[in-house]
């Protein structure tokens, strides 16, 4: 039933979670013990939910740090339609930076990772809407398929199923789709085209994890009857980790940087709460009661259980090595027995456990971070063990393999203790290696799924890396095998030893050097294109692809010819378009050829000090617009909030952008401004506004502009966000293309320099807004009304107050996303609010 490929697949989900980061694994004597002691536990959970940082951690790292239990997390989503506390990117870019910081927190509490391949398409205010967007059997399938391979005994919800509790329609849909999948994961005739790689398989049981969030705040939890609800203290102190479980728990919650979920450590008695949903009920309050975790549930398995009980008993923690001989006695035990799951799981636990206790050290670095096809690339591979075996105790090293294929060579040495064998070789990549990217991201997705055929590629968090090393060892004469994935590393002053991934990356790269491009009147419109080299003498042609009615007045037929001498080096080619005819929104297309072959990417980097560095393959895109657009205000002021892409379309409207640094911030620079923009959740990030509110508000009382855009209410810097009260709400519209009530159509922020009508919210992506406030004071014009269906009126998207001389706008309108996305009436309508001071 299992093929090469499959078990290639399985041990990269078993590996541990610091592969994430590239670097070897360097386990202490008390992460070895504790993986002793979890090689006799055979228990496996699994935690459902729908983003990143819905999962409890509390719970994760009680099932796995102190029942020592295979924990899994799946998170039905990547969270691509999220926000993003930390930088500028959004959907799919957002999805990698929160697929990281999920792993990042799985090495932490011990748990694993596994994704379904829905699509975050942003906020849902009903399952039913959810399931409509997503393809709902798909996604079923793949929460079975999570279970088959899992195998957990215990469900574990993390929100309810019950579609009366209002709730974000994500969350209550993966309560649904775990319920129902329960069912579903045991029987052969339910998607019967995974039984080729697995099998079926019934869970014991299935609960929500239920608390206070859901009865309306903690004094009404409190004093609710919960007789029915079973309990379990998670604040247990972890002796071999010196720590608490919620003080492991915290440490990974706040890898959840990007949505601003650091979380504060605390210590002694936390109670975690249970509503049983189906399965075997247990007659006592313990959730784990009557399931066998033990190697008596494997046929023939109770010897192996004995003789590892036994070397948990004589581990020795200032001499680890001494259990590697029982640990070898134990793993032949394992290969002997019937092939299963939990052989599977536990085969690669024990070699993992034996690598540590050895002080086995095996890396394979690159020279360089990144490669094409073809290229020769020079390793250094390294190979050391450290821990003293027993009396008359061998490590060999009997074979060394690159894959895929590139070197195989049989050095059969004996390995000297703490003596290290390097070896220097270059190996020349295929000419048909795939390029490193996200597997979901290879096709073209929908608002609601990603694409993904291949059946064994779905569910796992990265994709497997093609350029792997494999050792092959005796350990007394016991054979051994490890992959380890090639990798890059640095010395950086400021950090020491840095580690990034190995990527196969195109010769060359094309981007577009804005998002979206706007041609106000059909006038033409200067294309600028950069070409970066990702290896030395590089020689392409580079086209500009785009539609009938929008011709390149540059030589269509006659694309420029451009030499790059050196990997790294940048050219960039403007063209002109002249957008005479043809439809008004356009997608404008871009590639280099090469030897007949044509490169269309453009290379994403997404780098932060809390997860590995990623480089992220994008289509050559961009957007452009014919649009009747005029803008009276010049000088723009721009003080950034969390990140956004704001001043790149100001510069697009022909506005000159200066961005406003704490220092910039005083009474004098500030009036030279025609209008100041705040970026979003500015409020929530710049703990300096705070000194700052003041000669903004001084700015507008003397004519100026001030363009706030939306904030969360939570952890707000300031107390009054305006100069007359306003209080931020929850409210939000969900639906993009909801309709707009136009409330004050005379308004000048509604008619100067652009007429704004309702045509102007056509093509908006994601939503319209967020984080609407929920009241306001008399001096604030409310210009728009809009609300999701069955919803009532919300009028707070924007406010617009005259306050002395001058004006102060806030929006919760998603200009972050409309103004990237290229939407034309977003440009007309920012273009309105940024002129009021401006306009005659």
């Amino acid at each position: 039933m299992f093929n090469k490929f499959t078990r290639c697949l399985l041990a990269l989900c078993l590996l541990p979670l610091v592969a994430a980061t590239q670097r070897p694994a360097r386990p202490s004597a008390s992460d070895l013990h504790q993986a002793i002691k979890k090689l006799n536990v055979l228990g496996s959970v699994l935690y459902v939910a729908a983003h990143p940082d819905d999962e409890n951690q509390r719970l994760i790292s009680y099932c796995a740090n102190e029942k020592l239990f295979n924990v899994t997390y799946l998170s039905l989503t990547r969270g691509d339609g999220g926000q993003n506390l930390i930088g500028p990117e959004i959907r799919e870019l957002l999805g990698v930076l929160r697929t990281e910081e999920l792993l990042m927190a799985r090495s932490i509490d011990g748990g694993r990772q596994r994704f379904s391949r829905a699509n975050d398409f942003g906020y849902s205010k009903t399952p039913d809407e959810t399931l409509d967007i997503w393809n709902k059997d798909e996604v079923l399938s793949d929460v079975v398929w999570a279970i088959r391979q899992t195998q957990p005994d215990v469900i574990f919800n993390r929100f309810t199923h019950d579609k009366s509790y209002r709730n974000h329609g994500h969350h209550t849909a993966s309560a649904m789709l775990a319920v129902e999948a329960f069912g579903l994961a045991g029987r052969s005739d339910a998607y019967p085209e995974q039984l080729a790689f697995t099998a079926p398989w019934q869970p014991k049981r299935h609960f929500f994890n239920t608390s206070w969030w859901f009865f309306g705040g903690q004094a009404a939890f409190e004093k609710m009857d919960k007789s029915h609800l079973f309990t379990l203290d998670v604040g247990v102190y972890l002796p071999l980790k010196g720590r608490s479980n919620t003080e492991v728990a915290a440490e990974a919650r706040s890898m959840h940087r990007c949505q601003g979920f650091g979380a504060m450590s605390s210590r002694g008695e936390t109670l975690e709460y249970f509503d049983f949903v189906t399965g075997d009920r247990p007659t006592t309050n313990d959730v784990f009661e009557g399931i066998n975790t033990t190697w008596t549930r494997v046929p023939g398995g109770e010897p192996v259980g004995k003789l590892l009980a036994d070397v948990e008993k004589n581990y020795q923690p200032d001499h680890p090595a001494a259990s590697v001989p029982g640990l070898l006695q134990a793993m032949q035990g394992i290969k002997a027995l019937p092939d299963g799951y939990w052989k599977r799981v536990k085969l690669e636990e024990i070699k993992e456990a034996i690598r540590g206790c050895l002080g086995l050290y095996l890396e394979a670095t690159a020279s360089e971070p990144t490669a094409t096809p073809g290229d020769p690339v020079p390793l250094r591979l390294e190979c050391i063990y450290r821990g003293a075996l027993p009396a008359d105790g061998t490590v060999a090293l009997g074979g060394l393999s690159v894959a895929p294929g590139l070197f195989d060579t049989v050095p059969a040495q004996l390995l000297t203790l703490n003596k290290g064998w390097t070896v220097s070789k270059t190996v020349r990549l295929p000419e048909d290696a795939p390029f490193t990217a996200p597997y979901w991201l290879r096709q073209s997705a929908s608002d609601g799924m990603y694409t993904v055929e291949d059946q064994q590629l779905r569910g796992l968090p990265e994709t497997p890396r093609y350029f792997r090393v494999r050792w092959s060892l005796t350990v007394n004469g016991t054979p051994l095998e490890y992959d380890t994935e090639v990798a890059y590393k640095i010395e950086e002053p400021a950090l020491g030893e840095v580690w990034r991934p190995f990527d196969i990356l195109p010769p060359v790269f094309v981007e577009f050097t804005e998002s979206a491009y706007l041609s106000p009147g059909g006038r033409h419109v200067p294309v600028t294109l950069r070409v970066k080299a990702n290896r030395d003498q590089v020689k392409c042609q580079l086209q500009l692809i785009s539609p009938s009615g929008w011709p390149n007045a540059s030589g269509a037929g006659n694309p420029p010819e451009l030499e790059l001498k050196k990997k790294g080096e940048e050219l960039e080619y403007t063209f002109n378009l002249q957008p005479h005819a043809g439809p008004d929104e356009v997608t404008l297309r871009a590639g280099a050829l090469i030897g007949g072959k044509m490169y269309s990417n453009r290379l994403a980097t997404i780098k932060y000090d809390h997860f590995p560095q990623q480089f992220v393959l994008l289509p050559a895109e961009a957007h452009a617009a014919r649009l009747d657009l005029r803008v009276t205000a010049k000088q723009i002021g721009y003080y950034m909030g969390a990140g956004d892409e704001g001043p790149a379309a100001l510069r697009l409207m022909g506005c000159v952008v200066t961005m406003l640094e704490d220092k910039d911030m005083t009474a004098e620079n500030l009036k030279k401004f025609d209008a100041i923009v705040l970026g979003v959740r500015a409020y929530n990030t710049k703990e300096a506004l705070q000194q700052h509110q003041p000669r903004l508000f001084e700015y507008v009382r003397q004519g100026g502009a001030l363009l706030t855009q939306y904030n969360n209410n939570f952890d707000l810097f300031v107390k009054e966000l305006a100069p007359f009260p306003l209080q931020l709400g929850r409210a939000r519209v969900t639906d993009q293309a909801a309709e707009i009530r136009f409330l004050l159509p005379d308004h000048p922020a509604l008619n100067s320099p652009n007429k704004i009508t309702a045509r102007d919210f056509d093509g908006w992506v994601q939503e319209r807004g967020l984080y609407f406030p929920a009241s306001w004071d008399a001096q604030f014009s409310a210009l728009l009304a809009c609300n999701d269906p069955a919803e009532a009126s919300s009028d707070g998207s924007l406010l617009v107050a005259p306050y002395g001389n001058g004006y102060f706008v806030y929006t919760g309108l998603s200009f972050f996303r409309q103004l990237p996305a290229g939407v034309p009436g977003a440009y007309r309508l920012f273009a309105n609010l940024i002129s009021l001071k401006t306009n005659p």
